[in-house]
């Protein structure tokens, strides 16, 4: 378990720990479909700047079930950025 403040945001944090073992922080913004396939929004959950760093990882599963990440090529996180986007757009207007 990770040492993580508790505030609003804390459901929000998702831990993700690579090949390596090394393990890093992030802020779930979203998760989405597209095309029949599914794709998390994260960013950095220390970044304060206005204009946050998405990184678009695509859900998989492995041989023994459990869920692997991906970063799908560059076409696919545009689209998939871009449908977050009408999304936030979206929840603006209301």
């Amino acid at each position: 378990m990770s040492n993580i403040p508790e505030d609003e945001n804390e459901d929000r944090i998702v831990e993700f720990i690579d090949e390596n073992g090394e393990s890093t922080l992030f802020e779930h913004l979203a998760t989405l479909e597209y095309n029949g396939e599914s794709y998390l929004a994260v960013c950095d959950p220390e970044s304060k700047d206005e204009e946050l760093e998405v990184f678009i990882l695509k859900i998989d599963t492995d041989e023994d079930g459990q869920d692997v990440y991906t970063v799908p090529d560059d076409e696919v996180s545009d689209a998939v950025f871009q449908q977050l986007l009408e999304m936030s757009e979206d929840l603006g207007e209301e």
